[in-house]
């Protein structure tokens, strides 16, 4: 196994408390008009910690976050910690019935929250649900109008007392990297959403191994669109820049006029996301009137990288480091690609096992398939996770007493041993008794120059069982899926051909960027019925 990056911190606690000895007149924050330090930033958390302390928070309980990227969320997030809490965060795009089940297993007594999001008011929708909440004491608005019985930001951080702040400093001392950290619920696109259990080591451990997968710096200056209730967005993005002093530029949604402007006037040096945010720079017609040449790394995730996206992104842009990787809420970030690779293995391979993992690509009888062949990814590592949260059933499935993870996901080992994932073994379909597997066949019609992006999902066939539905999204309003059909079957095996092609103006993607396949099966069954 390879050396890991052990965190040098004992929790995620101390790593904010030594930022700011290490930072503390670097901005850490720039959000809207606001720049905040990092021994600003402290100091704030600190008293986030405080006023929790003063709401009754005992150390390992737990507080949730529904709110969208901010200041706010930082300053929650680093200050719960403060007060030996562990966090729960809610997927803003949950509506209240979804938001309350998470708080309700997740057992929640504080939640910070929004009122005024896209139009929603996220109080009211989930006092609106009638879903009784017993752990919940106290609902905190982070922004946004009053709202039944939430407490303002101000009045609650206005809560903690001197006494207060000397418990946040005591439990902060009592910390260990083995107390619980966090609580993240798996998205729920193929099922009911699992709590996935980590603490402050695991956690911490996958944000200092994105700063030396990155380079990541204090001399960075990072803007966050990636989700913060997404691991990316937590582990990758805040603990990553409090680990290394970067600054912090959150966005609350993808505004890709206002993102431009932010790297122009900021200096803005590092931009991960899904590959759909680079394709929408590239693409944006008044690109060049913006100064981008201080952007430097670019991290990307996903099965369906175009191979010319990488190319442009390359020739096009200042990107020196370009990387794509594979991770999971279960694992953190489990493989990546160099920043020496070529634009192919970047977009078509997820590469090699970060520092400390093992990854094994398995059959179903749990033995290792050959090299080239198509089966389950099983990995280990130092960020895996402690197990899901009060399911001993579920944890005992997906994880070994030696430690591997069945992930779910399918892969495939390539000759140069770099990972190609092949989708989750849930999205994989049997056409005539051959396993076809949505990835590669997505991937293979990206390849098509009339085709922007494309999902593939398995349908029922009365001959075969099951073929495959593809839902393409078109570059020019020219594409005809019959053309695209029988453009299929002159490159690839008959069963992978899909049968049937829908034109779609928009693929349905969850808020981190993933397509929600179980809403493109709803819309095909319609379809049938």
């Amino acid at each position: 196994m390879n050396q890991s990056c052990e965190p040098t911190w004992p929790s995620i606690a101390a790593m904010t408390a030594s930022a700011a000895e290490r930072f503390p007149a670097r901005t850490a924050i720039v959000d809207g008009g606001e720049r905040v330090s990092y021994a600003e930033l402290y100091a704030e958390a600190r008293r986030f910690g405080a006023a929790l302390v003063a709401a009754g928070v005992e150390p390992r309980d737990r507080v949730g976050i529904w709110a969208f990227n901010s200041r706010e969320w930082i300053v929650a997030l680093l200050g719960l910690y403060q007060a030996g809490a562990t966090l729960v965060p809610v997927n803003t795009r949950f509506k209240g019935l979804e938001a309350a089940d998470i708080l309700r297993r997740g057992q929640v007594k504080v939640l910070v929250t929004v009122t005024e999001f896209l139009g929603n008011d996220y109080v009211g929708m989930l006092t609106g649900t009638g879903v009784p909440l017993p752990d919940l004491r106290t609902i905190v608005i982070a922004s946004g109008k009053p709202s039944g019985p939430g407490v303002m930001w101000a009045d609650f951080m206005a809560r903690a007392t001197a006494d207060d702040l000397a418990e946040v400093d005591r439990r902060r001392a009592a910390l260990g990297p083995d107390d619980p950290s966090d609580v993240l619920f798996t998205s729920g696109t193929t099922g009911t959403p699992k709590g996935v259990l980590m603490t402050h080591r695991r956690s911490m451990g996958v944000g200092t191994d994105w700063v030396s997968m990155t380079g990541l710096s204090a001399d960075d200056r990072y803007v966050l669109v990636n989700p913060f209730f997404h691991m990316f967005g937590f582990k990758g993005g805040i603990l990553a820049c409090v680990a290394a002093g970067a600054t912090m530029l959150p966005q609350p949604v993808l505004d890709v006029d206002r993102l431009l402007g932010q790297v122009a006037e900021e200096r803005v040096t590092v931009l991960p996301g899904p590959p759909a945010l680079y394709h929408a720079i590239l693409e944006h017609a008044d690109r060049h009137e913006y100064d981008l040449t201080s952007l430097r790394v670019a991290v990307t995730g996903a099965a369906d990288i175009p191979v010319e996206l990488i190319r442009r992104l390359r020739a096009e842009l200042p990107f020196s480091v370009i990387v794509a990787g594979y991770g999971l809420t279960e694992a953190g970030t489990a493989s990546s690609t160099s920043p020496d690779d070529d634009p192919e293995t970047i977009a078509t391979t997820v590469g090699r096992a970060r520092p400390g993992f093992e990854i094994r690509v398995t059959g179903p009888d749990g033995e290792d398939v050959a090299q080239g062949e198509v089966g389950e990814i099983v990995l280990r590592g130092p960020t895996t996770m402690a197990g899901y949260l009060d399911d001993p059933e579920a944890t005992a499935a997906a994880l070994s007493a030696d430690g591997w993870l069945r992930t779910g996901d399918l892969g495939r080992f390539d000759e140069r041993g770099c990972l190609c994932t092949a989708g989750r073994s849930k999205d994989m379909f049997i056409v005539g008794g051959f396993n076809a597997y949505p990835a590669e066949i997505e991937a293979m019609l990206l390849e098509h120059p009339g085709v922007r992006q494309a999902a593939v999902i398995g349908v029922p066939d009365e001959r075969l069982g099951q073929v495959g539905m593809a839902f393409v999204v078109p570059r020019s309003p020219g594409l005809d899926g019959a053309a695209l059909i029988a453009w299929c079957r002159d490159r690839m095996a008959n069963y992978k051909v899909p049968r049937h092609v829908e034109l779609i103006g928009e693929l349905p993607l969850t808020a981190s960027g993933k397509v929600e396949k179980n809403a493109l099966e709803a819309r095909a069954a319609g379809r049938r019925g």
